[in-house]
């Protein structure tokens, strides 16, 4: 009898250890595992008009954390912050009206005009009412102080209490000068974000871009359609208090317009902020403008899921996309959901695919891997920020950070593009993995559309840590590179940040799917060893990062 029940004991045993067999595989059957039938189907659930476009703090969220938690449960993960999967991030929700009007006068004649379609305006100042009266414009150019390019537009002239006029993109762009700056690709001075941080630190009042569709690489509609309706910012003591009291755009026509009121011609000055030469150009207008604002104080969530190391659990490599869109516009007609498909319902998809294929890896990742999806990367970055300041785990002990916004939906490409290429000893491990596909990694075709700035692993590189953002190639197969610039190009126009960003059945998702298996390969190599890589010599994130680890040495 004892006998038998240890046989029946034995063969249970080894029942389960089969089915535990099954769970696990190694890394190209988990490979061939990411297909395009899963990875299209959680791109059209997150991209869903029941999912109300994924804004923050809304019923939209709700739904897509809700979804995600599900997603990672099933998958077998841990919850990512000690018993939960959310990371609580506090913001600060302004709504402005849009009745508004900028108004400029010489002093004989004033000119008004409208929000939306002329300017757009905003105050990060948590206040009711934020009003700039008669404040005296100024044209700074690029409006950047940059001591290691021998650049500073701000010297010379205070621009405390007054309202500058500064252009989009820097004189690198401008120029296609090599030696200024980076040529035509953009550095972080040529950022928005930028403009509003010196302008800030220069005592100015306000603040408004010129945009330009080619140096902004989108339209009006993207400035328009972001800008205006409820803005979230991360909350703050001083209430933002040291910001501006109004950051703004001008549509290119207004500023011609602007420009000819004060008897300048806009080209003329636009060419001379190109060199270093140029001073600040106070222009004898004054400006005024009224925000009024509906206030008020929200939360919103990154979701954070780990699976635990087996040899070192306490040094991790994060994948991170964003989980947030636009929401929808009840003003708008006829459609007024912004769907968000590619921007970014791949890019979480991708994450959930990443996540089952290192859940069923054999032999196991050493290191844990964290899947953080973060909130308001539309609204500047802000729940990658959020953590980056606030990080769950040390960011001396991150090893790297893989980000992945809007996926390959054209197909199977020659190539791989890494944004931001040559910055770090990351991309090694990519052309390492590329190379077993055939394939070969290139730069961002693009560079001065400042792509790496304007993505989530920028919060992490800015603090520091080796980031990797990789973009889908741009030589097709079939098609060519010229083709697939025009795509791309087609989307910008025609869907970027517009409702008509929805999911299309007849998307070729198979270079998405080559995409994840590359990218899987590098967090997997990344996993299994014991060296951090770094920033390459001349990055200006290296000196941040040695000093850190430095640090943490003591």
């Amino acid at each position: 009898m004892c006998k038998r029940f240890l046989m029946v004991i034995i063969s249970l045993c080894m029942v389960l250890i089969l089915i535990g067999c099954k769970e696990r595989y190694n890394v190209e059957q988990v490979l061939k595992n990411i297909k395009v039938e899963s990875l299209a189907e959680n791109i059209k659930i997150l991209s869903s008009d029941e999912f109300e476009g994924r804004f923050p703090a809304s019923k939209g969220e709700e739904k897509t954390i809700n979804f995600l938690i599900k997603k990672f449960q099933e998958i077998g993960l841990q919850p990512g912050n000690e018993r939960s999967f959310f990371q609580e991030i506090p913001l600060v929700k302004i709504t402005a009206d849009p009745k508004m009007e900028l108004k400029v006068s010489n002093g004989k004649k004033s000119i008004s005009f409208s929000y939306g379609d002329e300017f757009v305006a905003v105050t990060r100042r948590v206040r009711e009412e934020v009003s700039i009266k008669n404040s005296e414009m100024v044209f700074v150019g690029y409006g950047i102080v940059a001591p290691e390019y021998n650049w500073n537009d701000y010297k010379g002239i205070d621009v405390k209490g007054k309202t500058v006029i500064v252009l989009v993109n820097d004189p690198g762009f401008a120029t296609k000068n090599p030696e200024l700056f980076k040529g035509k690709a953009m550095t972080y001075y040529g950022r928005w974000t930028y403009k509003y941080e010196e302008a800030a630190r220069q005592g100015a009042d306000g603040v408004l871009i010129v945009h330009e569709t080619e140096p902004a690489a989108y339209g009006w509609d993207v400035v328009k359609n972001g800008w205006t309706g409820p803005q979230f910012y991360l909350s703050s003591e001083d209430d933002n208090m040291s910001r501006c009291a109004m950051e703004g755009w001008l549509h290119i026509k207004s500023a011609r317009k602007i420009f000819a009121l004060a008897g300048k011609d806009f080209d003329e000055l636009k060419k001379s902020a190109s060199s270093r030469e140029f001073r600040a150009v106070p222009l004898d207008l004054k400006t005024s403008v009224k925000i009024k604002n509906q206030i008020e104080r929200l939360k919103s969530n990154n979701v954070i899921a780990i699976l635990p190391g087996k040899e070192r659990k306490d040094e991790y490599i994060i994948y991170v996309a964003h989980w947030d869109h636009l929401g929808k516009n009840p003003e708008l007609k006829g459609d007024q959901i912004f769907n968000g498909a590619l921007d970014n319902a791949t890019g979480v998809a991708g994450l959930i695919e990443l996540a089952k294929a290192f859940k069923a890896v054999n032999p196991p990742p050493s290191r844990s891997i964290v899947f953080l999806v973060v909130t308001c990367e539309e609204q500047g970055l802000l729940g990658s920020e959020y953590y980056a300041t606030n990080p769950i785990y040390p960011l001396t002990k991150t090893v790297a950070v893989i980000n992945m916004d809007s996926l390959n939906i054209y197909g199977k490409m020659k190539d791989i593009t890494i944004v931001g290429y040559g910055n770090s000893e990351l991309d090694d491990y990519v052309k390492e993995a590329a190379q077993e596909q055939g394939r070969i990694v290139r730069p961002d075709p693009t560079p001065e559309k400042g792509s790496f700035y304007r993505s989530d692993h920028f919060s992490f590189a800015k603090k520091g840590v080796p980031s990797l953002y990789l973009r889908s190639g741009v030589d097709h197969i079939k098609f060519g590179e010229k083709w697939t610039l025009a795509k791309m190009e087609e989307y910008i126009r025609e869907r970027y940040h517009k409702p008509s960003d929805e999911f299309d059945p007849n998307w070729d998702l198979t270079g998405a799917v080559e995409d994840l298996r590359i990218i899987f390969k590098v967090g997997y190599k990344l996993s299994r060893e014991s060296t951090f890589p770094n920033w390459k010599e001349g990055c200006e994130f290296k000196p941040i990062r040695d000093k850190a680890m430095e640090q943490a040495k003591i």
